[in-house]
């Protein structure tokens, strides 16, 4: 689980946009730029180059 107060304040560091956190995927989902940032035992990797593209439909929902 991801401190809530911790995810009030985390961007996505390309858009600026909000995130989003998938717990099952442990993930930090920015749909502005559709990118999905790794969390990693609970420390989130917000590197550009550590990100992977989102699906489509990932985008989508």
């Amino acid at each position: 689980m991801l401190d809530p107060k911790l995810l009030n304040i985390l961007v996505c560091p390309v858009s600026k946009a909000p995130l989003v956190f998938d717990e099952d995927k442990q993930e930090l989902l920015c749909k502005a730029s559709g990118l999905a940032y790794p969390v990693r035992d609970g420390i989130p990797v917000m590197l550009e180059e550590e990100a992977r593209a989102m699906t489509a439909d990932e985008k989508l929902n």
